[in-house]
């Protein structure tokens, strides 16, 4: 049980964010952040209440965030280790979801990497995933049609049904490069990618004239001993096309514009998420695990207390 020092704060986590990023994290080389090195605590988005605190920027009881990790206690301050204080009003959940790196990398990723405009054919991957489902949904409302890849009859079901894509190929069960080719006709103008792979080298072979690639993940190589190899690029040269990737890091200065330009959608109910809360910091791993196994939809967290709930 830490205790703060001159300029720290103690937070209780209550919700870790499990994301696919973490499993870059742990990765032996470096990649956009240092990699977490043996006997470390694993480093993930959290959410947390302040119990006791020696820094005037943080008061006990305060909701804070930041990247707290796979602990039941963390310590923060001003610096390197600091973390955001939350407003009073917004569900914990909603925090880490829809307000959080999900919600917030889809708004980035459609707006301002992909440029969305009306009359788009937008193609995303993960569609049933936490930021797929909620890019595909703010593609939409900015007038494209919008086509989902995912890896179940059920969660096609979910994206087509109950959040209004116009069609989703299940890549399990389906022929992916045929069914792109026969779903847009002229071409895809956006592609917004979270798997990489096979999944990624079928998007480019079928690209329109002036196309736009955002590249959000790799899923599908970050467990893989070799990358899948992706060998349709030269199609981006034929179509004069981009293909940009893009961090959630880079927007930490844009983070409240993008929170108050989902808010009247998710309020509306324009924009719907999903979230599935598992119990138990000791089952952090496991979890992790689920997110390469296509083992749930929309966004994954972990309860680690009940802090957030009565906050000490």
């Amino acid at each position: 049980m830490p205790s703060p020092g001159e300029g720290e704060a103690v937070v209780r986590l209550a919700y870790l964010s499990i994301d696919p990023t973490n499993r870059v994290w742990m990765r032996e080389e470096d990649s956009y952040l240092p990699a977490i090195r043996i006997g470390d605590v694993v480093r993930c988005a959290g959410l947390g209440v302040v119990t006791e605190s020696r820094n005037p920027a943080y008061t006990p009881g305060d909701l804070v965030l930041g990247l707290l990790g796979w602990q039941e206690y963390a310590v923060v301050d001003s610096g390197e280790r600091s973390a955001q204080v939350i407003p009073p009003g917004l569900a914990p959940t909603d925090v880490l979801s829809i307000y959080g790196s999900t919600g917030l990398t889809a708004w980035f990723g459609v707006h301002d990497v992909a440029r969305v405009v009306e009359g788009d054919v937008f193609v995303v991957s993960g569609a049933a995933g936490g930021v797929g489902s909620v890019a595909g949904q703010l593609a939409a409302i900015a007038g494209a049609r919008v086509i989902g890849i995912a890896g179940s009859a059920e969660k096609c079901r979910w994206v087509t049904e109950d959040l209004g894509f116009d069609a989703c190929i299940d890549y399990r069960r389906e022929d992916v490069p045929a069914r792109l080719a026969e779903l847009c006709p002229d071409g895809i103008d956006v592609y917004f990618d979270n798997v990489g792979g096979a999944i990624l080298d079928a998007a480019l072979a079928n690209l329109a004239i002036g196309a736009r690639v955002a590249l959000c993940g790799a899923i599908s190589s970050y467990t893989a001993a070799e990358p899948p190899a992706v060998r349709n690029t030269f199609e981006l040269v034929s179509r004069r096309a981009r293909m940009e990737g893009f961090l959630l890091l880079d927007y930490v200065d844009r983070f409240p514009e993008a929170v108050m330009g989902l808010l009247p959608l998710v309020l509306e109910g324009r924009v719907r998420h999903a979230v599935e809360v598992v119990e138990g910091l000791e089952r952090a791993p496991e979890t992790l695990n689920r997110l390469f196994t296509g083992d749930h939809t929309g966004k994954l967290l972990l309860r680690v207390s009940d802090a957030a709930d009565r906050p000490e």
